[in-house]
């Protein structure tokens, strides 16, 4: 791809030349003639293709050569010098431009990035001479680090004080501060609709373009493919995902330096939908869940998978909570769960493995985005002061529904060899079994090892008597070991 000359962010004299290959670079017989032939051709094709502009093009030929000759001086000046000219076309290029000509897999931060790194191994080779110091200098204006850039450029002028390339890029430098100066005093640049996200109105927060070249806040535009894989300005097919999609780091950059106060707002904003707070929680509405469970979901709806990307890039904590069929609105007590894996499919869906947490009371909910969110309250059981008999009675009938506990899936296991789905679970709810330590834990747990209706599980849920808990374990265990022994 050809491109223009960089226009005025730097001076075209101070932006780094390219070097031809000569065989005395090498030395006498100190490199191989046919290895040297190869190295020879694609550099004097990459300086063709540098002097026509075709940049990337120049630095394909010039990566080659550096891999049959890693760290030679001419290659690495020459490769840094291409990817300085790219970075500086790709920050003057007219947002604009990229309606009309979207480029695809171009960032001018990370060309910026790799000519310093060309730089820094160039002046480790050749501190002596000034090309280096030029190099890395325009490298460090580029990624916006003038302090060093300065640094350097006085360092080279140690060397060479007549250098005009230095000398040039020193004046950008103070013209630079002074323009910083100015903004200083007289405010940031006017607000426009070119950094607004077209489905939110509201300034580009993690701005992602698309190949299309129309750029979204990562949420917005994620929220639009839930209903369809279409760019929702062009409706052109997109083939990515919130996986391995990248956030515009250069457009992301350009809008927090020039309106930092409106993108605090929608940090903020932003941070409250993904950590809702101690005191809020987002719901699955799906069944009863108590603590200590472990257990796959899949995520199919558009609206829980909003919910699952924004608890993701939170604290991968959520509620889950059945319709109390007696009332035919949510129940007043859930469980918090935690995703421990999230699986995220080609199509958008959803595969998590779940971990139940602690259980909380339903102060008030309601809709966020098509999901239901709720102010919650802690729950926990009224469990006797260490020391006191009734504390001593409690841990003791933990004990012994713990040993019980132990039995009863010894037994279950060896009567379930034969069936591999029934012998799987006993082991998953084994692995998961608490402390006697912890009496409060134990007794959800040990409620887990029957399989209980719904309305059971939400009373057990309601429960602060923990050794009501523990009995009625006990009593589902055993009646769950009569009806096999029956059958």
């Amino acid at each position: 791809m050809a491109m223009p000359e960089p226009s005025s962010s730097l001076p075209m004299d101070s932006l780094g030349d390219i070097d031809d290959y000569i065989w005395a670079n090498e030395g006498e017989g100190s490199f191989p003639w046919d290895m040297f032939s190869h190295v020879f051709e694609f550099v004097q094709n990459g300086n063709r293709a540098f002097k026509d502009n075709h940049f990337e093009e120049a630095i394909k030929y010039y990566s080659r050569a550096n891999n049959i000759k890693p760290g030679d001086p001419v290659i690495l000046n020459n490769r840094s010098a291409a990817y300085i000219r790219i970075s500086q076309f790709l920050k003057d290029r007219p947002p604009a431009a990229s309606e009309y000509r979207p480029l695809n897999g171009l960032d001018p931060t990370v060309h910026a990035e790799l000519a310093l790194k060309d730089a820094e191994k160039l002046m480790d080779l050749c501190g002596k001479s000034v090309k280096p110091y030029i190099l890395k200098a325009n490298a460090l204006i580029l990624l916006e680090k003038y302090d060093m850039a300065k640094d350097i450029i006085l360092s080279g002028l140690q060397i060479d004080p007549l250098s005009n390339p230095l000398q040039a890029s020193l004046q950008r430098l103070e013209r630079i501060a002074a323009s910083m100066m100015g903004r200083g005093r007289h405010g940031l640049p006017d607000r426009s609709d070119d950094f607004d996200c077209t489905l939110c109105l509201k300034l580009l927060y993690e701005p992602i373009t698309t190949p299309c070249g129309h750029s979204f806040c990562r949420s917005c535009l994620f929220q639009s493919m839930d209903r369809g894989n279409k760019c929702p300005l062009c409706r052109t097919v997109l083939f990515i995902s919130s996986r391995t999609c990248a956030i515009s780091v250069t457009l992301s950059n350009i809008i927090q330096k020039n309106f930092p106060e409106e993108y605090a707002e929608r940090k903020l904003e932003h941070d409250g939908l993904t950590n809702a707070g101690v005191d809020l929680m987002p719901l699955f509405v799906m069944d009863v869940v108590i603590p200590c469970q472990k257990f796959p979901l899949h995520i199919f709806e558009p609206r829980y998978r909003l919910m699952v990307r924004r608890v993701m890039e939170g604290n991968h904590r959520m509620g889950m909570v059945i319709v109390d069929s007696t009332t035919g609105s949510i129940a007043d007590f859930a469980c918090e769960v935690e995703i421990t894996e999230c699986e995220p499919l080609a199509d958008g869906r959803f595969y998590l493995e779940i971990e139940s947490r602690r259980r909380f009371r339903i102060i008030r909910s309601w809709d966020q985005d098509g999901y239901r969110v709720a102010e919650i309250e802690w729950v926990n059981d009224i469990i006797p002061p260490e020391g006191t008999t009734e504390r001593e009675e409690l841990q003791e009938m933990t004990n012994n529904a713990a040993e019980y506990a132990q039995s009863w899936l010894r037994r279950a296991k060896e009567a379930s060899r034969r069936d591999p789905i029934k012998h799987d679970r006993l082991f998953n709810v084994e692995a998961m079994m608490p402390s006697s330590r912890d009496p409060e834990r134990f007794s959800f747990w040990l409620a887990t090892l029957s399989n209980r209706r719904p309305l059971e599980r939400l009373e057990l849920l309601r429960l602060t008597d923990t050794r009501e808990r523990i009995r009625r374990g006990l009593v589902y265990l055993k009646a769950e070991e009569q009806s096999c022994q029956m059958q």
